[in-house]
């Protein structure tokens, strides 16, 4: 393949030591040509209004203005044909389903996914939408994330972001009661002993990750 044949690929990830892994699996990819490797989301969405790009690596979270997530929202917008692949360290798997219906391709795991980067890179220009399969199934505390209901994990997702049993409940339409509940359910089959231990754990292993947190303002 010539080189103007190639796919013009941007890299996004706003840590330096995950940004040049990705770097490197591009430049080692045959057919792909890496053409800027980017530290925040909205370089990636002033970046392209000036250059001819066919696919973007972002990362979800990112320290220094919009998130990954918000970011593929606009530029599906304005750039439709632009191919995404989002990537995450944190086991959170609440963002595939925002990662859909933005439009966003792919989605992949960086710490968990089975299949390689540069094997989701040529899928995902092939035409295929390549999002896991499985769930990351994180150990917490004596239990699987697995072992934790749906809704669990949604109360696990609000305590992470530091919100009160009030707050979750109107955020989740649920009573206060049941918050309690659902967390108490937490503790017992985690075996922490209290809320402050469950979200501080959690949200070290990036198991489930708040909004406040992914955009910045947890």
């Amino acid at each position: 393949m010539n080189r103007q044949d190639a796919v013009r690929v941007i890299v996004c990830d706003d840590q330096n030591i995950s940004r040049g892994f990705f770097e490197m699996y591009v430049r080692a990819a045959a057919g792909f040509e890496l053409i800027a490797g980017l530290r925040t989301a909205r370089e990636a969405v002033d970046y392209l209004k000036e250059h001819e790009v066919d696919l973007l690596i972002l990362d979800v979270m990112m320290q220094d203005g919009i998130d990954g997530l918000s970011a593929a929202a606009l530029i599906k917008k304005e750039h439709p044909q632009l191919k995404i692949i989002l990537t995450t360290s944190a086991a959170e798997t609440g963002w595939e389903d925002k990662a859909r219906a933005i439009g966003v391709e792919s989605f992949w795991y960086k710490e968990y996914d089975e299949h390689g980067i540069q094997e989701i890179m040529n899928r995902t220009m092939a035409g295929e939408s390549v999002y896991p399969g499985d769930a990351p199934d994180v150990s917490f505390g004596k239990i699987k994330r697995s072992d934790l209901t749906d809704r669990e994990l949604d109360v696990l997702r609000e305590l992470t972001g530091s919100l009160t049993n009030e707050e979750i409940a109107e955020k989740l339409c649920i009573s206060v009661n049941t918050v309690k509940r659902h967390i108490q359910n937490i503790m017992e089959k985690t075996g922490y002993e209290n809320r402050l231990d469950v979200a501080m754990n959690a949200k070290a292993l990036g198991l489930v990750v708040s909004d406040k947190q992914r955009t910045g303002n947890g």
